[in-house]
């Protein structure tokens, strides 16, 4: 059972319900002295995660996945199931970041939940968050250089190729890394701009779908079934499409990670994770279908190199579909930037407890902007790392999802396992399911072990050298190096989250 003394809680009852804590006292109770500057509101938590979780860039990215794996059907009604299911996910972890409002956020409070083993526990979810969060700036960077070239094709005689990804996206993480190295004040001022340019972006792109277009698909269009992947289950095949949904909703513990610096986190973290969520749920599903029934001529759209893009410029024109590229560039980039920051925030709590390879070089602070700057380079180079095989591969993108989803649910669910295996013993934060607490908690796991099975399983076929599934591999060699790394040393100096002392030793540590 978690140390209260350390938690900063006490037991919940009927009588007495758990009351949030200044915020630096619940940090100082945790064991931590203040580093990062407070910054973030209650908007500002949320926007993190509804950046990162970006409906624009994870549908246009991803959307052909779905066309090829089950179409409308699985594009709509695989939206809405994937959407509940990621929900009880989220709710599941605003429970615990109320609990522990910390920038580790899951590794910390993997340590903090296990009964027993608690450095090993809390080792694996850290460097499976890491590898996860790499991946998802990776990703998200490498759809922006994919949009981005389809954008100066229409422009320019212009010929996109896997060579020209790789270097733009190389461009396009150096570009956020400077922002998150330099300009800290203004990352924050443009996540708040990053939420109204989604709304708007979505409105513009939806009444265009929707007011344009000389005709749309009939009514009964949503329950279209297509199947283009090569694999002749339709059912495998459809499994596949939800991948799209999936992948979208990722990287929602952005809110966890800046609770050390947001205020009131012991409830606006949770709060943002949720609400990042439910309305990421909503507006998605009016974008998804306001694409599906533009679609026009589903065979030449479906094997073009960008279907989205190809249904835009069927359904709309050259000039229309150009302005609504920059749209959807834009939210790439914005969620590109914010993923970054995040994986930032991760990697400086996971060193501060000596995790990582370095560790005192990748949790020290600029004097400043008050930020881990040098966090923020690595999360860059890991990135990349990630995206080189796209020189090669043909199917780099979605491998790369694969890692990201993967990762991150695994660290997601490492968590929420382990508090449901606490049951009463669970010291809650303000913000708590109560009574609903442990069936929403078996929903969660049970979900993220289906998902991530799906996406260890080949996408395409035949399989060859361009088309294999690296995930797996990638994956793999992370969990492995981890492995011999823990039995080798870690597993005798790291013994999980550390405490830098009691509150009063850690306050006066603080350092802004």
């Amino acid at each position: 059972m978690p140390d209260p003394t350390l938690t900063g809680r006490t037991r919940r009852t009927e009588h007495a319900p758990p009351v949030a804590l200044d915020d630096d006292a619940t940090l100082h109770a945790m064991g931590y002295p203040r580093k990062l500057t407070r910054r973030f509101r209650a908007f500002d938590n949320f926007a993190i995660s509804f950046t990162i979780i970006n409906i624009i860039s994870g549908i246009f990215s991803a959307f052909g996945m779905g066309m090829a794996g089950g179409g409308p059907r699985i594009l709509i009604f695989g939206w809405i199931g994937v959407s509940v299911m990621v929900l009880f996910i989220g709710a599941a972890m605003g429970e615990i970041a109320s609990a522990y409002p910390t920038s580790g956020a899951l590794y910390f409070s993997a340590g903090k939940l296990a009964r027993r083993h608690s450095g090993a526990w809390s080792w694996y979810t850290g460097w499976l968050n890491f590898i996860g969060q790499v991946a998802g700036t990776a990703a998200t960077d490498y759809a922006a250089a994919t949009f981005i070239q389809s954008y100066i094709a229409m422009q320019w005689d212009y010929t996109p190729t896997l060579r020209k990804t790789v270097l733009i996206t190389a461009a396009v993480l150096l570009v956020h890394a400077l922002l998150n190295t330099y300009t800290v004040r203004l990352v924050a001022v443009i996540n708040r701009i990053s939420v109204w340019w989604l709304i708007v972006g979505l409105l513009v792109i939806v009444i265009s779908l929707v007011s344009v277009p000389s005709h749309h698909q009939h009514a009964g269009y949503a329950f279209h079934y297509a199947n283009t992947t090569g694999f002749h289950s339709a059912v495998y095949a459809g499994l596949l499409g939800l991948l799209v949904t999936s992948w979208t909703f990722t990287g929602f513990d952005g809110s966890f990670h800046m609770s050390e610096e947001t205020v009131q986190a012991t409830v606006n973290a949770p709060k943002g994770i949720v609400r990042a969520i439910g309305y990421s749920a909503l507006t998605g599903l009016i974008l998804m279908v306001a694409l599906v029934y533009s679609i026009r001529d589903y065979a030449a759209e479906v094997s073009s190199a960008a279907p989205p893009v190809q249904i835009l410029l069927d359904a709309l024109g050259q000039g229309l579909s150009k302005a609504i590229l920059v749209i959807i560039i834009g939210s790439m980039l914005f969620c590109g930037l914010a993923n970054m920051t995040s994986n930032t925030r991760m990697i400086f709590a996971f060193s501060r407890d000596g995790a990582m390879p370095g560790s005192r070089l990748w949790h020290s602070v600029s004097p400043r902007t008050r930020t881990p700057v040098k966090a923020v380079w690595l999360a860059a180079a890991s990135s990349l790392v990630l995206v080189l095989p796209g020189w090669w591969s043909h199917t780099a993108f979605s491998a790369v999802v694969s890692v990201n989803v993967v990762g991150l649910f695994l660290s997601y669910g490492i968590p929420i396992f382990l508090r449901l295996r606490l049951k009463d013993e669970f010291q809650a934060g303000p913000w708590h399911l109560g009574r609903w607490s442990r069936p929403v908690g078996v929903v969660a796991v049970l979900w993220i072990i289906t998902s991530n099975v799906l996406f260890m399983l080949p996408q395409a076929t035949p399989i060859t050298a361009s088309t294999f599934n690296y995930a797996p591999i990638a994956l793999a060699v992370v969990l492995v190096i981890a492995t011999l790394w823990w039995f080798a040393t870690a597993r005798k100096s790291f013994h999980g989250p550390v405490s830098y002392g009691g509150p009063d030793e850690v306050a006066a540590m603080d350092l802004v």
